[in-house]
């Protein structure tokens, strides 16, 4: 029986980055074996305003502000 990695892990012979890569090189590298992730992660950046957001406090019913 053999184990096989999970999709989320790079193949065992995938191939590294180095430090003589240059970036576009080491991003290609990631998005092609599953290691693309963001620079910022989401807690990192700035919340974006919700329009409808606004617009259900706007409607809020009066008894709700109690």
């Amino acid at each position: 029986m053999s184990v096989e990695p999970s999709p989320a892990e790079p193949p065992a012979d995938a191939p590294q980055p180095t430090p003589e890569m240059s970036e576009e090189q080491r991003r290609r590298l990631a998005a092609v074996f599953g290691d693309a992730l963001p620079d910022t992660t989401g807690d990192e950046r700035d919340p974006v305003p919700d329009d409808n957001e606004a617009q259900l406090l706007a409607d809020r019913p009066p008894h709700h502000d109690r």
